[in-house]
C-alpha cells in the first residue's frame, strides 16, 4: 500500500488514466522522488541508527498539550491516515492543542507575568527606615552592594525622615554593628557583624573599613557552607536571578555559585528555570517567592477574562454539546457518551431526546455496537433507597435512571456510588433465583437463563427488570434495556414487523456488576471525575454542579482544579456573571466564550428536553426550575428560556409576538424523530 499525496495524483492520472497507482517504472520513480523530497529519509535513517546504537538519548516529558513537533504530526490529518473515515471522526481531533505554531511561542506559555515578578521583588526587598531595620536587612540578605544601599527601597513610597540608607549605615558603623567590605575588584559591600565572618571566608583578600569584631557564626565553618548560606540569603530578597548575577558582587566564579545553587535545589529551597521574558539564561528563584509570583500571574490571567452573562453561557453550552452542528457516526457517538459520562438520566430519554439532538442521524445500532464491544457499559449507577423500590410487574420503566460509562472508567464512579448488598434489598424470589444463576454461571444469554432457572419468559423478563432497577446487572448491548422499558404491545408489534420471536434474545449476555476492589476515594478517582465535568461543561463552578449526583465534594474538586490550573491545563477566573466562588475553564472554552460575547445575538431558537443536562433553568438562568421530566420541553431564545411544554400544554415565560407564537408552539410540540427502530441481527439457529 502506498501513500499518494493529492498534488502528485495528477501525474499518475496522466500516465495511466486511473486513480490507482499502476505498476509502472515511471510512476514508482515519481512516487519515490516525491516521498524523498517531502521526507528527509537519510535524516530519519541517521536518527533511528543513533537511537539504536545509544548515541542519541530519548528524554520523555509529560506536557499539558502537544509539543510543536507533535502538533505538526496531528495537523497532517488529511495525509497521515489511509482509512476512509470522515475527518470529523479522527481521533486526533480529541487531542487538546494549544494555539502555538513555533517553539518560541510554545516556550512563552511557561513565562511568568513581568509585572508579577517586579511586584514580588519589591515586596521581598527590605524597606528600612531606621538603623535597626537596616541592620535586620543586612542580616537577612547577607550583604548589600553599595549601589543597592544608595538606591534604597524598590517601592515608590518610603519614609523621607530616614534621609537615605547611607546615613543609617553610618550610625551602624559608629555602633560597631556593620561595616563596609571592599573586594579585590573594588566592589563595596555593606555587611552586618553577624555575617562578616562568612564573607571574610568567601572573600579572603577583602578589606574592611572600619574594622569591627565579627560575630561567631555557625555557617562559617568552611568556604562551601559559607558560600551556600550567603547565596541562600541573597535569593530571599532578589527574586529570579542568574548565577552570574549572584557571583558578581562576591568576585566569585559562576561555577562556584552554581554548585551552591544545586545544593540548595536538592534541599528544595530554590527552583531553576527561565522566568523573565528578557533573558535566555537559566534563572534561580527561592521557592516561596516563585509561588507568590505564580499566584500573581494567575490573578493577572484571571483578570484578563471578562465574564459573560448567563444567557451567553447557555449559548456556549448549546455549541459545546454540538446542538447547532450535530455529529455523525459511531466514533462521534462515543465522544458524546464520554462527554455525558456519569450523568443519570431517564432510560427512555437517552434515545428519544438526548442522543438525537447531538447526532444526526442517530442510529440505535451504533449504541449497541459500542456496548457489545465493551467500550461503553450502561447501568443504574444510583440505585433507589432500600425499601423505596416498589414491587411492580416491570420495575425497569422509561423513567428508570440510567448512566453510560466507559468500562475502564467504571471504578472511578463506583467509588462514589457503591454497589448495594443484595442481602439488604427487598427482592422477589424470582430475582434472587436469577441473581444466584448469574453468580454461579457468570454472564449468560437469555436462553441460558431460561434453561438454568426454569422460569417462563415473562417471569425472567420481570426478574431482569427488577435487578436492573436495583443497579445490580447489565447486558452486553443496550437492546436488553431497550426491550425492558418498551411496553409489551410495542414489543409484539416490532416482533411481527421484524419476525423476531424474542427481542431479549438479541440483548447478548446478562451479567452482574462487579463491586470495587477497594472503596477508598483516592486522587485518581477525583481527578477523572473533575476532568469529565470540564469536558461536559467547558466551564465549571459550584452552582453548576448542583444538578449532578454521585460527585466528590466541591472541596475535593477544587483541589484538583487548582493543581490543573497550576499546570496550565485550564484557566481560573470569573467566566460567568452572577455566581460566587472560583470558576475554572478549558482554554478552548475561554476562546469560544469570548467570541460569543462579541457576536451579537440573532434570535436563535433551541428546544431541548427537560431531562437534558442543559436544562439549567433555575440554576444558571433566572426563573423557576423546570422539572427534569422526559415529557417536558424547554425553548430557549438566545440562551434565555421563553416557553415550556408539558405534554400538549405550552406555557409562555415571556411575551411573544402573535406571528411567532405558532413557531414556538411547533418547536415545543414537535416530536423528535430519532432513528427508526433497528432490528437486532438474528442469531444463528
Amino acid at each position: 500500500m502506498a501513500l499518494i499525496f493529492p498534488d502528485q495524483l495528477a501525474c499518475f492520472e496522466n500516465i495511466s488514466g486511473e486513480r490507482e497507482v499502476p505498476d509502472h517504472p515511471l510512476v514508482k520513480q515519481t512516487l519515490y522522488d516525491c516521498l524523498h523530497e517531502l521526507m528527509d529519509i537519510d535524516g530519519v535513517k541517521h536518527l533511528l541508527t543513533g537511537i539504536e546504537q545509544g548515541d542519541i538519548q530519548i528524554i520523555p516529558r509529560d506536557l499539558a498539550s502537544p509539543s510543536p513537533m507533535a502538533q505538526e504530526i496531528l495537523n497532517a490529518r488529511p495525509y497521515a491516515f489511509l482509512d476512509d473515515a470522515p475527518a470529523e471522526e479522527r481521533r486526533t481531533l480529541a487531542v487538546q492543542q494549544r494555539r502555538f505554531m513555533d517553539p518560541q511561542t510554545a516556550a512563552d506559555i511557561g513565562r511568568l507575568d513581568p509585572q508579577a515578578i517586579e511586584r514580588v521583588k519589591a515586596e521581598a526587598w527590605p524597606a528600612a527606615h531606621t538603623p535597626d531595620e537596616l541592620h535586620d536587612a543586612l542580616v537577612v540578605l547577607g550583604f548589600l552592594t553599595e549601589a543597592e544601599g544608595e538606591r534604597g527601597p524598590l517601592t515608590q513610597w518610603h519614609d523621607t525622615l530616614a534621609h537615605g540608607w547611607a546615613n543609617l549605615l553610618e550610625e551602624l558603623q559608629l555602633s560597631q554593628r556593620a561595616t563596609v567590605l571592599t573586594t579585590p575588584q573594588g566592589t563595596r559591600l555593606w555587611v552586618a557583624a553577624e555575617r562578616l565572618q562568612a564573607l571574610q571566608l568567601v572573600c579572603a583578600e577583602a578589606q574592611i573599613s572600619p574594622a569591627i569584631e565579627a560575630v561567631d557564626s555557625e555557617e562559617a565553618t568552611d568556604i562551601t557552607m559559607a558560600t551556600r548560606e550567603l547565596v541562600r540569603s541573597r535569593l530571599e530578597g532578589l527574586g529570579p536571578v542568574t548565577a552570574t548575577e549572584l557571583a558578581l558582587p562576591l568576585s566569585l566564579d559562576a561555577t562556584v555559585v552554581e554548585d551552591a545553587l544545586n545544593a540548595l535545589q536538592q534541599e528544595g529551597f530554590v527552583i531553576q528555570g527561565q522566568f523573565s521574558s528578557n533573558t535566555t539564561s537559566t534563572e534561580w528563584c527561592e521557592r516561596g517567592l516563585l509561588a507568590r509570583i505564580h499566584r500573581y500571574t494567575l490573578k493577572q490571567l484571571r483578570s484578563e477574562v471578562e465574564p459573560v452573562a448567563p444567557a451567553d453561557f447557555m449559548r456556549f453550552l448549546f455549541h459545546w454539546h454540538g446542538l447547532d452542528e450535530p455529529a455523525e457516526g459511531e466514533n462521534a457517538l462515543q465522544r458524546v457518551l464520554l462527554q455525558l459520562e456519569g450523568l443519570t438520566l431517564p432510560a427512555a430519554s437517552w434515545e428519544e431526546d438526548i442522543l438525537p439532538t447531538r447526532l444526526h442521524p442517530y442510529l440505535s445500532s451504533d449504541l449497541d455496537k459500542l456496548c457489545s464491544s465493551g467500550k461503553i457499559v450502561w447501568l443504574r449507577l444510583q440505585p433507589p433507597l432500600t425499601g423505596k423500590q416498589k414491587k411492580r410487574k416491570s420495575p425497569a420503566i422509561k423513567t428508570t435512571p440510567i448512566t453510560f460509562i466507559a468500562r475502564t472508567h467504571l471504578p472511578h464512579w463506583r467509588a462514589y456510588s457503591a454497589l448495594q448488598d443484595i442481602n439488604a434489598l427487598n427482592l422477589t424470589s424470582t430475582a434472587h433465583k436469577v441473581y444466584a444463576a448469574l453468580q454461579q454461571w457468570g454472564a449468560s444469554f437469555f436462553e441460558d437463563l431460561l434453561a438454568e432457572t426454569g422460569m417462563l419468559k415473562s417471569q425472567l423478563e420481570e426478574a431482569l427488570g427488577e435487578l436492573t432497577a436495583w443497579g445490580l446487572i447489565t447486558s452486553d448491548s443496550y437492546q436488553g434495556l431497550r426491550t425492558l422499558i418498551t411496553p409489551q404491545h410495542v414489543q409484539r408489534r416490532r416482533s411481527r414487523r421484524f419476525h423476531l420471536n424474542d427481542q431479549l434474545a438479541a440483548a447478548g449476555r446478562w451479567s452482574l456488576l462487579r463491586p470495587l476492589v477497594t472503596s477508598e476515594r483516592d486522587y485518581p478517582h477525583v481527578e477523572h471525575i473533575a476532568t469529565v465535568l470540564l469536558r461536559r461543561y467547558g466551564v465549571v463552578f459550584r452552582k453548576l454542579l448542583e444538578q449532578e449526583n454521585g460527585l466528590p465534594s466541591w472541596r475535593e474538586l477544587l483541589y484538583i482544579y487548582r493543581r490543573m490550573e497550576a499546570r496550565g491545563e485550564l484557566r481560573g477566573g470569573r467566566f460567568v456573571q452572577g455566581f460566587a466562588g472560583e470558576q475554572f475553564a478549558l482554554p478552548e472554552a475561554v476562546s469560544k466564550l469570548r467570541s460569543l460575547r462579541n457576536n451579537p445575538t440573532s434570535g436563535d431558537l433551541v428546544a431541548i428536553s427537560a431531562a437534558d443536562p442543559l436544562n439549567l433553568t433555575g440554576l444558571i438562568t433566572t426563573g423557576k426550575r423546570i422539572p427534569t421530566l422526559p415529557n417536558h420541553r424547554v425553548l430557549y431564545r438566545d440562551g434565555v428560556p421563553i416557553a415550556t411544554s408539558a405534554g400538549n400544554n405550552v406555557t409562555l415565560l415571556e411575551a411573544i409576538e402573535p406571528d411567532k407564537e405558532w413557531q414556538i408552539r411547533n418547536l415545543l410540540l414537535r416530536k423528535h424523530n430519532p432513528s427508526a427502530f433497528h432490528a437486532p441481527p438474528r442469531r444463528p439457529v
